[in-house]
């Protein structure tokens, strides 16, 4: 079945509440990440990407972080930035929602000049993320009860 969408970077109170919905679907609800690690300060300085079906329902999101932001969570090196909380609807999967997203977040990154983005995947996951042109590097360790592990792909 194939559902009409797009992608949209989004900078509006509305657009976020989207995108918060669709995490709160996923991670909350469907993984049992708890609410309160689920939003962080980085939220606020992140440029979030919504996908939405014809009619305005959301389908995914997922986030870029870039500069200081990014330096923390990627050790320190400001040409890469770190894509993070990227999640799907149970409707939306396989019809590649995902992927869409994720091309999006790296648009923006390459927007904002960087060089690479790095994920935290979650360790079921790296199939889909290595099928976009991620490798794995590290040790899994677990982030909010969930094996994942960490990931880089050169711009």
């Amino acid at each position: 079945m194939s559902v009409p969408y797009e992608v949209r970077v989004v900078g509006d109170p509305a657009g976020r509440e989207a995108c918060f919905a669709v995490r709160k679907e996923v991670f909350v609800v469907e993984q049992g990440v708890p609410q309160d690690i689920e939003y962080d300060e980085y939220d606020a300085v992140a440029v979030h990407v919504l996908a939405v079906r014809d009619d305005g329902a959301p389908l995914g999101t997922g986030r870029l972080l870039h500069g200081a932001e990014a330096a923390a969570k990627t050790g320190g090196d400001p040409a890469l930035g770190s894509l993070g909380r990227l999640a799907v609807t149970e409707e939306a999967r396989g019809l590649g929602v995902g992927a869409a997203l994720v091309r999006a977040i790296e648009d923006a990154a390459r927007a904002r000049g960087l060089t690479a983005v790095d994920l935290h995947a979650q360790s079921h996951a790296l199939g889909f993320y290595e099928r976009l042109g991620y490798a794995a590097y590290g040790p899994e360790f677990p982030d909010a009860g969930i094996p994942h592990r960490a990931m880089r792909r050169a711009l």
